[in-house]
């Protein structure tokens, strides 16, 4: 647990969180890892959990059309943060989560974070200001790699 604790306080997301906040979000987080190739989930599925990359790297991507590939709209990688939906009704993924390589992650519980929330409000708008810049970020580095998206086409 230590171990978590240390690259926790380290990641920017959680960087001068309060102690007692960082010791919840430490117990409520695990080691995982996923293969290339791997479906880390699915857009419109229920998103209680999120994850932090710690080696690998991971495609957002979204299915624009029934029948056709997908399209990769990001690509995240070390220290970034796989999922906001978890914090944000209706709790639904946005887009697919697909591994590129093999990927190391520390999954935490967003459920649980939820209800930690709701029983403490500063707990709650500390997380939402941080996730609020994530999704803020992710948005923009989104527009600007795929310009094309944004065009109208006659």
């Amino acid at each position: 647990m230590q171990k978590l604790k240390t690259v926790l306080s380290k990641n920017q997301l959680f960087k001068g969180l309060d102690k007692r906040y960082l010791q919840l979000i430490v117990d409520c987080a695990s080691d995982v890892h996923f293969n290339s190739g791997d479906i880390i989930f699915h857009e419109g599925e229920e998103a209680n959990q999120f994850h932090i990359i710690r080696e690998g790297r991971v495609a957002l991507e979204v299915v624009l059309a029934s029948g056709r590939e997908p399209i990769i709209i990001q690509v995240i990688g070390e220290g970034d943060i796989l999922g906001w939906s978890w914090l944000f009704p209706p709790y639904r993924r946005h887009f697919d989560a697909r591994a590129v390589t093999n990927t190391k992650a520390i999954a935490i519980d967003g459920k649980y974070l939820r209800t930690k929330c709701e029983k403490d409000h500063h707990l709650g708008y500390e997380l939402m200001k941080r996730f609020t810049i994530l999704i803020e970020k992710r948005l923009r580095g989104m527009r600007l790699q795929n310009p094309d998206m944004y065009a109208i086409h006659a």
